[in-house]
């Protein structure tokens, strides 16, 4: 199976990876860059689903005919802010903003917020596009709140700013090994890698059938 990632983030990329390889499953993982690139995606749509889907049709048409893509839309709400910034995660300070300015404008908004206000949920939705363009979604999410700081030196986008639910440190101090069990894209790919498992056993016992 020929796996191609619709993300041009190099951290996403190499989340899905790992997540990909410790399952051990006969997967060929591709990046954009064997084809070109990945092309530029209008992230129009008002919610996580829309945005992962343009993704996946997007590099779709530049790949072999049997090649699956997988795509990758995700984001923080944050309660105090009605669910901000949600899809415009990534460009919460703007567009072209960098992950530092956005987590500075975060915190700026969230200057005079305490309690309950702080309270937000990362979000994360995968689509899996078959060679027949047939899609899959897998949801992910994880709870927790945002610091009055930001703390450590791992992970990327508003790690530094987000402590998980039952834990008292953020995303960046707790490291991979954390965020590879509970965070909302580690929650979305189990549910992809169970569903991959399932397929590929059912394949499996076709062919030995046909045989």
């Amino acid at each position: 199976m020929k796996l191609y990632l619709a993300t041009a983030n190099r951290h996403k990329k190499e989340e899905l990876e790992q997540i990909l390889r410790k399952a051990n499953l006969p997967i060929e993982v591709f990046s954009p860059e064997a084809v070109g690139g990945m092309p530029a995606v209008d992230e129009c749509e008002p919610n996580f689903t829309g945005n992962a889907l343009r993704k996946a049709i997007a590099l779709k048409v530049k790949l072999p005919s049997d090649a699956w893509v997988l795509a990758d839309d995700s984001g923080l709400r944050v309660k105090g802010l009605g669910g901000k910034p949600g899809v415009r995660s990534a460009r919460f300070a703007g567009e072209g903003a960098s992950d530092t300015e956005n987590r500075k404008k975060l915190l700026q908004e969230m200057e005079e917020m305490s309690g309950s206000e702080r309270e937000a949920a990362f979000h994360c939705c995968l689509v899996l596009l078959s060679p027949r363009e047939e899609s899959q979604l897998f949801m992910g999410s994880c709870s927790g709140e945002i610091a009055l700081a930001e703390t450590g030196e791992e992970g990327f986008g508003y790690d530094p700013l987000f402590i998980p639910k039952g834990y008292k440190e953020s995303f960046a101090v707790l490291g991979n090994e954390v965020k590879e069990r509970i965070s909302h894209r580690a929650r979305a790919m189990q549910e992809m890698v169970q569903w991959l498992q399932k397929k590929i056993l059912q394949e499996s016992e076709k062919e030995a059938r046909g045989s």
